[in-house]
C-alpha cells in the first residue's frame, strides 16, 4: 500500500486555548511594532471568550518599564476595545468589557515613577489622551445608562471601577468628572434587579464622590446633594443592609454569638457531652482557639465594606437619604436595613483595635450615627415606640452587655453599641478620636432625652459604670493620653455627660432607683474624680463642669462621714443617706451641658481620605476577583 502524503503530528501535552495565544502575540517584546495587528487579529480578539486569568497572569508578569516599553501594543488594545465599545456588539462589547477591567486591574496597580503622565503613555499617549478617553467615557456612559442586559451594563460599572480604583492618585479620573456619570448610574440603580447589582455602583459613586473634594467642588457632591429619587434610594439603602448582614457574617463564621436559651442539648454541649444530644446535628463551624480567631477577625471586615465611604457620604448629603436609612421597613424574611447597619457597627466596634482599617470603618459607621441623631426629628423617632426593631449586637468579647430579646427602641441599641465601643479599645494609645464620636453620640442622645423629658426603660447603670470606668483608665494612664491629639476634647465630653445625667436624670432616668444608682456611682468614686480633677487640671478649664460632679461627692462623702458610725456601711445604707441627702443637696451645673456642635466634614478631612484610600484598596481587591 502506498504511504500517505500526510504526516501525523505528536498531540501536544496541553492545549493552550486561541485566546491565550493572540494575548502572548499581542505582548511579544520582539515583535513588528511600526503597523497595528490586522483587522482580523481584533475581530478574532473580541469575539473569542477572555481568559482573565491567563491575561492577569500575562501582564502580571510584567514590570512598570516593561509596560512602558510595550506601550505601543497597550495603546492598540485600547484603542480597539474602545472601537469595539463604540460599534455596539452584543458579544464583542461583553468581551471587550471583560478585557478591560482585568487590563486596567492589572496595568494600573504597577508603582509607576510618574503615574499620571506614565499610565497616559500606556494607554493613549499624550496627544491622543483627550479623544481617546472622551469616546470611551461617553460609549461607557451609554452602556451604563441603555445597554441591551444587565450583565453588560454591569461589566461597564466594572471597567469604571476598576480604573477609578487604579488610577485614584492620577489625574485620569478628571475625565469621569468632566463627563457626569451620576445620571447613567442612578439609572442603573433603579433599574437594577437585586441588592446585589446596586453595590457596584454606589461603591463607584463613594469614590468618584470623594475624588479630591477637599481641593474643588466636587459635582458628584452637588448630585447627592439634590438627589430626590426615594425608589433609587430605597434600593441603595436596601443594598447597604443587604451588604451589613454578608459582612457581619463574616464575624459568625468565626465566633457565632447568639445568645441561646436554656435547653438540655446546649446543657450537654457545655459539659462535653454533645455527643449524645438529642435533636438532628446542624452543620457545626470549626471552633477557632483565641490566637487564630484574633488572627481571623483582623483581617475583617470584608471588600465590600467599601460601600461604607457612599453610604457616609449620601449621610451627609442628604436628609431624604438619612429619613429613609432610619424608617425604610424590613422585606418579607429580612431585617430592616437600619438594623443590619447597626449590628455591623458593633461588631466593628468590637473589634476595633486589631487593624486600623477596621477602626476607620468603625469611624464611618459612627459618623453617619452623628449625622443621623444631629437631626432632631429623626432623633425624636430614634428614641421613640416607632423605632423598635430587634438588632444583633455583637457578643464575642467580654464584658458583655445584658442580652434584651425582641424588638426595642433603636436608641437603645444605638446606647448598648456606643458602650460596648468604650469598653472593648481601652489601650494605652487610645483612639481618642473614636472614643469622643462615641461619647459624643450618647450626649446627643441624653441630650434630647432630658429637653424632650422622655423616660426611656435602659439599664443606665451599664453606661454610667462604663463611663466612670474611663475615667479610671484615663487617671491611670494620664502620662500616654496627655500625648495624644484632641484628648482633652474627650475629657469635657465624658465630665459634662455625667453632670447632665445628674442636673437632668429625673427627666430621663426611668425610675427614681435609677438616679439613685448614678448618685451612688458618682459618691462611690469621689476620690478618682477628685485626682481625675487635679492630674488633668479639669478646674482651670471652662469647657467642664467637673466641678459638679466632685461637689456632688463631697457633699454626700460629708454626711457619710457626719453619721458618726465607725463601722463600714452597707450599699443599702449608703442608698439610704443618698435619698435623704436630695433635700440639702443644691447641683450647680454649668449652662449649657445639654449643648453640642453641629457636625463639621472639614474636621473629618484627614480620616476621609484615608478611608478613600483604603476604600479604592479593597475596590482593587474586589475588582480582581
Amino acid at each position: 500500500m502506498e504511504a500517505s502524503p500526510l504526516t501525523q503530528q505528536a498531540r501536544p501535552e496541553t492545549f493552550q486555548p486561541k485566546i491565550v495565544q493572540l494575548y502572548e502575540a499581542l505582548f511579544k517584546d520582539d515583535v513588528d511594532v511600526e503597523g497595528d495587528k490586522p483587522e482580523g487579529f481584533w475581530r478574532e480578539f473580541f469575539l473569542l471568550n477572555p481568559d482573565r486569568t491567563s491575561l492577569n497572569r500575562i501582564l502580571a508578569t510584567l514590570g512598570p518599564d516593561d509596560v512602558i516599553s510595550l506601550q505601543l501594543q497597550t495603546q492598540q488594545l485600547f484603542f480597539r476595545a474602545v472601537e469595539c465599545l463604540k460599534k455596539g456588539n452584543d458579544v464583542a462589547d461583553l468581551h471587550a468589557l471583560e478585557t478591560l477591567t482585568t487590563f486596567f486591574s492589572a496595568i494600573l496597580r504597577k508603582k509607576y515613577t510618574n503615574p499620571s503622565s506614565d499610565i497616559i503613555a500606556v494607554l493613549a499617549g499624550l496627544d491622543q489622551v483627550d479623544a481617546v478617553f472622551s469616546d470611551f467615557v461617553g460609549a461607557l456612559d451609554g452602556i451604563i445608562r441603555n445597554g441591551k442586559t444587565m450583565e453588560v451594563r454591569q461589566r461597564a460599572v466594572e471597567v469604571v471601577l476598576s480604573i477609578t480604583s487604579g488610577a485614584y492618585q492620577t489625574s485620569l479620573l478628571t475625565y469621569f468628572i468632566q463627563r457626569d456619570l451620576f445620571p447613567a448610574m442612578m439609572k442603573f440603580i433603579q433599574e437594577s434587579d437585586s441588592p446585589t447589582r446596586v453595590l457596584q455602583p454606589f461603591t463607584l459613586l463613594g469614590l468618584l464622590a470623594n475624588y479630591n473634594k477637599f481641593e474643588f467642588q466636587n459635582p458628584y457632591q452637588l448630585r447627592l446633594n439634590d438627589f430626590v429619587n426615594e425608589a433609587a434610594i430605597q434600593k441603595i439603602i436596601r443594598c447597604v443592609g443587604y451588604t451589613c448582614r454578608n459582612l457581619r457574617g463574616q464575624y459568625i463564621d468565626i465566633i457565632q454569638d447568639l445568645p441561646e436559651g436554656w435547653s438540655i442539648s446546649n446543657t450537654l454541649n457545655m459539659i462535653g457531652l454533645g455527643a449524645i444530644a438529642p435533636g438532628a446535628k446542624a452543620n457545626q463551624k470549626p471552633a477557632y482557639d483565641p490566637e487564630e480567631a484574633k488572627q481571623l477577625f483582623a483581617k475583617l471586615p470584608g471588600e465590600d465594606a467599601a460601600v461604607l465611604l457612599g453610604t457616609y457620604d449620601f449621610s451627609h448629603a442628604n436628609k431624604l437619604f438619612c429619613f429613609n436609612l432610619v424608617t425604610l421597613p424590613a422585606e418579607k424574611g429580612e431585617e430592616q436595613p437600619i438594623s443590619s447597619f447597626l449590628s455591623l457597627t458593633s461588631y466593628l466596634l468590637q473589634h476595633a483595635f486589631l487593624s486600623t482599617r477596621a477602626t476607620n470603618y468603625a469611624h464611618l459607621s459612627l459618623m453617619v450615627f452623628r449625622l443621623v441623631i444631629e437631626d432632631q426629628l429623626l432623633c425624636k423617632r430614634i428614641c421613640s415606640d416607632d423605632s423598635k426593631v430587634a438588632v444583633r449586637l455583637c457578643r464575642q468579647r467580654q464584658p458583655f452587655l445584658p442580652a434584651v430579646r425582641g424588638d426595642r427602641i433603636l436608641a437603645t441599641s444605638v446606647l448598648d453599641t456606643m458602650i460596648d465601643g468604650i469598653n472593648h479599645n481601652l489601650r494605652r494609645r487610645l483612639d481618642t478620636s473614636l472614643y469622643t464620636l462615641c461619647v459624643g453620640i450618647m450626649l446627643r442622645i441624653i441630650s434630647y432625652l432630658s429637653r424632650s423629658r422622655t423616660r426611656l426603660q435602659y439599664h443606665w447603670s451599664e453606661l454610667f459604670r462604663s463611663l466612670l470606668a474611663l475615667i479610671r483608665f484615663l487617671n491611670t494612664y494620664a502620662s500616654d493620653i496627655k500625648t495624644l491629639s484632641h484628648f482633652d476634647s474627650l475629657l469635657d465630653l465624658v465630665v459634662n455627660l455625667l453632670a447632665l445625667s445628674l442636673s437632668a436624670g429625673e427627666a430621663f432616668l426611668p425610675t427614681p432607683a435609677a438616679y439613685d444608682d448614678l448618685f451612688y456611682k458618682v459618691v462611690e468614686s469621689g476620690e478618682i474624680l477628685i485626682k481625675f480633677c487635679d492630674t488633668y487640671n479639669l478646674s482651670s478649664r471652662p469647657s467642664n463642669s467637673i466641678g459638679t460632679l466632685i461637689s456632688v461627692s463631697t457633699h454626700y462623702k460629708t454626711m457619710l462621714d457626719s453619721g458618726g458610725s465607725k463601722r463600714n456601711l452597707t450599699s443599702t445604707e449608703v442608698a439610704d443617706v443618698i435619698k435623704q441627702g436630695y433635700e440639702t443637696l443644691s447641683i450647680q451645673a454649668k449652662e449649657g451641658l445639654d449643648g453640642w456642635e453641629r457636625y463639621r466634614e472639614a474636621d473629618e478631612r484627614t480620616l476621609l481620605k484615608k478611608m478613600a484610600r483604603a476604600t479604592v484598596t479593597d475596590v482593587q481587591i474586589i475588582v480582581q476577583a
